[in-house]
């Protein structure tokens, strides 16, 4: 359950992220790019459920028994191993520069920084890329196809669903042999994660699922062309 948990509350972030800076337009054409949003309206459901009544109440906990600088740095642990994901595919989108600062990043962090509980990488200003297998085939030009919510693991698309896959093999978690320890530490991270965020859910509004869904698209699109957005509005 750890693992699907993580792929929701990520999504969570991303998307309450987008909201805060409002970095591109409204979705106009998102309803289009939906052809199966009766289906995933009741996927919706059940993963709101699931978050209301068992991750959220877990993360609020979590929030009100751990020390600020402990958050953090677990937080930045973390972080620290998302760095191998973002790396990998710097190097399969051929961005060297990218892939120079993941590199350093994860050296100094997971050294100097004491296997990444401190963010040594971002204090010397090396800023951390955000990249995913999903993100590579869309830089190479492989169409995002239909919007599609998955169960547990949130907002997607077609082509960010089948991704999933090829990422997991740049996740630590895969290659744990000790099932009882990677379950904890997946758990601890979905925890940490929708910790970080009970404040920016509040951001929310409207109708949920078209909000997410739309922000979702933003997101990917925008990230996919690394920023490079046109305004048509």
């Amino acid at each position: 359950m750890p693992v699907t948990g993580a792929g929701f509350i990520n999504r969570l972030a991303q998307l309450c992220f987008i909201a805060g800076v409002a970095l591109v337009p409204v979705v106009a054409q998102a309803a289009d790019e939906d052809p199966w949003e009766g289906v995933n309206r009741v996927i919706f459901r059940f993963n709101d459920t699931l978050d209301t009544y068992a991750l959220k109440p877990l993360a609020q906990g979590y929030e009100f028994i751990t020390p600020q600088f402990v958050e953090d740095g677990i937080h930045n642990f973390f972080n620290n191993i998302g760095d191998v994901r973002n790396f990998a595919n710097d190097v399969l989108q051929a961005k060297p520069h990218a892939a120079g600062i993941d590199t350093a990043r994860l050296l100094l962090n997971t050294t100097l920084g004491v296997a990444g509980f401190i963010d040594v990488g971002t204090r010397m200003g090396l800023q951390r890329n955000d990249e995913d297998f999903g993100q590579t085939l869309g830089y190479w030009g492989v169409s995002s196809g239909p919007y599609v919510m998955l169960p547990l693991f949130g907002p997607s698309t077609v082509r960010d669903g089948l991704a999933r896959f090829p990422d997991t093999y740049d996740s630590p978690y895969h290659y744990m042999n000790d099932i009882k320890w990677r379950n904890s530490l997946e758990g601890l991270d979905v925890v940490d994660t929708r910790a970080s965020l009970l404040s920016a859910e509040k951001l929310i509004n409207g109708d949920k699922y078209t909000f997410i869904r739309n922000a979702y698209l933003q997101n990917r699109e925008f990230k996919v062309k690394d920023g490079k957005v046109t305004d048509d509005f």
